[in-house]
């Protein structure tokens, strides 16, 4: 069980996915891992137990950072926590593996938006800055694990992280009904061309990134 006071985003399915493809990772000695967007820490606490070394997890959100904290503390595991928005301001790198659950939801703002979920007209506000981050980030064989929804274009991102010269692969699918968020904005999403009518579906996708010995630095 992990500790989550009340505006802090909770594990839920993607959470579960990214964690399934993370244990499918065999971690270097010593590795580094940075989580982006913990929350409550729930992967950065995955990483340790799955043999990393030293673990920063970041968030912008004052009351995540100390969900995270707290829940790393009590389980005696190193996790640091830091404020940040990578796609500003790069934590001191370099890691050998980089998660990230961001927000992802397509919502142009205003009435009923979270920063929890909500990332813009097309969900891509915080995934296209963390795609041009990430490969400043990575060690040498550095790998990068991102979970997202069909909604907020996985073509995209699979486009942007081979544009900087990283090797892709789509490591982890599944499809789930919407849930409340999404519910109420099958209207916007229709308008937008996002969902078909009828739509009450989305799939969920984990993208691997393998830095390579053409990518730039």
């Amino acid at each position: 069980m992990l500790l989550r006071p009340p505006g802090v985003y909770r594990p839920q399915d993607d959470t579960g996915l990214l964690g399934e493809a993370l244990a499918g990772v065999t971690l270097p000695p010593g590795s580094r891992v940075l989580d982006v967007g913990t929350g409550t820490g729930a992967l950065a606490v995955a990483a340790v137990r799955s043999g990393a070394a030293d673990v920063t997890a970041v968030d912008v959100s004052r009351r995540a950072l100390a969900a995270a904290w707290l829940n790393a503390r009590v389980r005696r595991l190193p996790v640091r926590v830091r404020r940040t928005d990578v796609s500003t301001v790069l934590p001191k790198g370099p890691f050998d593996l980089v998660l990230a659950n961001p927000p992802y939801v397509p919502w142009p703002g205003g009435a009923r938006s979270s920063s929890r979920w909500d990332a813009g007209p097309d969900g891509r506000a915080v995934i296209d800055p963390l795609c041009v981050a990430v490969p400043r980030l990575l060690s040498e064989r550095g790998s990068f694990l991102l979970v997202q929804s069909s909604l907020s274009g996985v073509g995209r991102t699979l486009t942007a992280l081979e544009e900087t010269e990283l090797r892709t692969s789509i490591v982890a699918r599944k499809r789930i009904p919407f849930g409340p968020v999404l519910r109420e904005r099958v209207d916007y999403l229709e308008q937008r061309g996002l969902i078909s009518g009828g739509q009450r579906e989305e799939e969920l996708v984990v993208i691997r990134a393998d830095r390579t010995d053409r990518t730039r630095s």
